[in-house]
């Protein structure tokens, strides 16, 4: 939070409702609400939708509305956990036809990142050894969001011909504990301009809905697959621990 503040950053914190069982949870969600940061759905319990039927699904969307409603900045953005939209066009189609009837709008991701996939093993290593150097980790973090964010303005600029008003995906967690302010730094170093989550979401581009099945993965990704002319730069899913774990590996993270 500390980061967010310093930096005067306006973001949308997606709420995974079960956590708000624990009093602790809710006071720190009291703050971010206090802040005019958007309070936002992410499912009770952060299961892919994928694994749930459309009517458990939508039981666990409305259940997080009920416990985000005392937030005076909750606002009905939904996403989904692990990006994931449905893996048949049926229940890609119910879902979206449900947020809508519900007042919601997509909260899509424009960069995705494995961010929570480093802090894991960041998490691995400092329990193995607290003393470890963390500026290896911050380095390697740094790196792989930049990467990924020129390849996802490269997708839209080649997909939309013009950059996005661009959404990373970030978590709640140890990396961005540590490294959010050189994080940040980093892309204003780089000539970007942080915005708010409010202004990002005023884009055009978040009123899309790629015709893709299985649904999901970053918005621009699913504009690119929907495309049909870009599979050469698409992999699936789009980032996953997969592609970093040989990496991690090598250099000893």
């Amino acid at each position: 939070m500390s980061a967010i503040e310093k930096n005067k950053v306006e973001v949308a914190l997606f709420v995974i409702g079960s956590v708000l069982e624990q009093p602790l949870a809710r006071e720190r969600l009291a703050l971010w609400d206090r802040t005019h940061h958007i309070i936002a759905n992410h499912t009770y319990t952060h299961t892919s939708y994928e694994e749930m039927s459309f009517e458990d699904f939508s039981e666990e969307i409305l259940k997080t509305q009920e416990a985000l409603a005392p937030y005076r900045n909750a606002q009905k953005f939904f996403r989904f956990p692990m990006l994931a939209e449905g893996e048949t066009r049926k229940k890609r189609d119910e879902m979206r036809a449900f947020l809508k009837a519900h007042g919601y709008r997509q909260g899509y991701v424009t960069i995705d990142t494995s961010d929570w996939y480093i802090d894991s093993r960041l998490i691995d290593r400092l329990k193995q050894d607290p003393k470890t150097d963390l500026k290896r980790y911050a380095d390697y973090y740094l790196q792989h969001v930049w990467h990924r964010a020129q390849f996802y303005d490269g997708l839209s600029q080649r997909v939309l011909g013009r950059s996005v008003k661009h959404t990373l995906l970030i978590h709640h967690n140890q990396l961005s504990a540590l490294f959010l302010d050189d994080l940040i730094s980093m892309f204003r170093s780089k000539g970007w301009r942080v915005i708010p989550a409010r202004e990002a979401f005023q884009d055009p581009v978040f009123q899309m809905e790629p015709d893709i099945v299985p649904a999901g993965e970053s918005i621009l990704w699913g504009l690119a697959k929907e495309n049909g002319k870009f599979d050469n730069l698409l992999r699936y899913p789009g980032e996953d621990s997969v592609y970093e774990k040989p990496m991690m590996d090598k250099l000893g993270l």
